[in-house]
């Protein structure tokens, strides 16, 4: 990481913050919130959703052939191919299948694996969750990850918390993390932040290299992650954005 490509990505990071946040100071929904964040950070190629998305195996990007059919029949635009390419991310292809033929794969999943999410309380109450993926560099074609399964990598509910997580995906199938948070809060009386850096410490010592983004119905804000680096912001009432990186104070984008 170098001083101007964190500065790249603080600026993706706050094009998608703000892109959420002008929906909600317009009286808007967390749902439509959310989409706005996600949508954002999908168009941007810096990360892992969308335009910029990871290659597999086979060296395509994918959308299963449902959600294909779907997006056609609600007539949703689709790109060419090409629109999906980074160089960047073909490269992190070929070396990670190198080594794997060297039969040296270096282990670090947190290399290999990247999400886009957002969560968002609005004025009425209501909270929301959005996550969407790439997946992870050299999957197998048809592999589903945490990202789609409403409890693991995405989940909202007005009586506890909303959650979007990044990360090894299978571990946080296997825990059902987000819902794991919000069965703490509903059954176990924690806060959100006590909830969420317990269950992320938890995984981390399970092996599951990972983070997550999430708000509860009062408006607090957790943002906890086990790994290097997990990039992040938030905007609150005051409609200033911060963002993050390491571990690192927040910092005005």
């Amino acid at each position: 990481m170098t001083a101007e490509r964190a500065a790249f990505y603080r600026a993706g990071l706050r094009r998608a913050v703000a892109a959420g946040r002008d929906v909600l100071a317009g009286g808007g929904s967390a749902l439509d919130a959310v989409t706005a964040s996600v949508c954002a950070l999908e168009d941007d190629p810096l990360f892992n959703a969308g335009r910029g998305a990871v290659f597999t195996r086979a060296g395509t990007q994918e959308i299963g052939d449902g959600a294909s059919e779907f997006c056609r029949a609600a007539r949703l635009d689709f790109a060419d191919r090409d629109y999906f390419f980074t160089e960047a991310r073909w490269q992190a292809l070929a070396e990670t299948l190198k080594q794997e033929a060297a039969g040296r794969a270096d282990g670090d999943e947190a290399r290999r694996h990247g999400t886009v999410g957002a969560v968002a309380c609005d004025r009425a109450g209501n909270l929301a969750a959005a996550t969407s993926t790439g997946g992870m560099t050299g999957k197998l074609p048809g592999r589903v990850g945490d990202s789609p399964i409403i409890g693991a990598g995405t989940y909202a509910d007005n009586a506890t918390c909303a959650v979007s997580a990044t990360g090894h995906g299978e571990f946080f199938i296997r825990y059902a993390v987000a819902h794991e948070i919000a069965a703490r809060i509903a059954h176990g009386g924690r806060t959100l932040s006590a909830a969420a850096e317990s269950v992320v410490a938890e995984l981390g010592r399970v092996g599951g290299s990972g983070g997550l983004v999430a708000v509860d119905r009062a408006g607090a804000l957790a943002l906890p992650f086990n790994c290097a680096g997990m990039y992040r912001g938030y905007a609150k009432d005051d409609g200033i954005v911060y963002t993050a990186i390491y571990d690192e104070d927040f910092a005005p984008a």
